[in-house]
C-alpha cells in the first residue's frame, strides 16, 4: 500500500469527505455513511466501520484526556461529585467530537487498502535475509 494513499484516505476521512475524490461528503447526520458519493459516485457503503471507530475513539480519549487529567491535583483533592461534574462533560464532548472523525479515518484507511487490493507495502521486495535450507 502506498504511503500517500493511506495518508490521503486518512486525511479525507477525518475531514468527512469521500476518500475517493475528496469532494463529496462521507457522512450524513452524525454517523450514517452516505452509500454513494454525490460528487464521484464511489460506493462508500462497501467499507464496514462497525466496532473500530468506537474502540479507537475510546483509546484516544483515554490517553489524551483521561490520563493527563490524573496529573491535576483537583482530581485527588475535590469531592467525587465535583470531579465528576467537571470531568464527565469534557470526556463526553471529546468523545462525541472525535467519533465521526475517527469513523471517517477508518473508512479512509479501508479505502486505501482496497485501492491497493490488500497489498502489503514492501511485500514484493526481496527479503533482507533468506531462510536456510533445513536439509543442509
Amino acid at each position: 500500500m502506498a504511503q500517500s494513499n493511506l495518508l490521503t484516505g486518512l486525511k479525507r476521512g477525518v475531514m468527512g469527505r469521500c476518500p475517493n475524490c475528496g469532494q463529496g461528503p462521507l457522512l450524513r447526520a452524525y454517523l450514517k455513511v452516505i452509500p454513494a458519493c454525490p460528487a464521484c459516485g464511489h460506493d462508500n457503503g462497501q467499507y464496514p466501520a462497525d466496532d473500530a471507530p468506537p474502540y479507537f475513539t475510546i483509546l484516544l480519549v483515554g490517553h489524551v484526556v483521561v490520563a493527563p487529567a490524573l496529573c491535576f491535583s483537583f482530581i485527588w483533592t475535590w469531592p467525587a461529585a465535583w470531579v465528576l461534574a467537571v470531568t464527565l462533560p469534557a470526556i463526553m464532548a471529546a468523545t462525541l467530537l472525535l467519533l465521526p472523525r475517527v469513523k471517517g479515518a477508518v473508512i479512509g484507511a479501508q479505502w486505501a487498502i482496497k485501492q491497493n487490493e490488500g497489498e502489503v507495502p514492501g511485500a514484493d521486495e526481496s527479503p533482507a535475509w533468506t531462510p536456510r535450507d533445513a536439509s543442509s
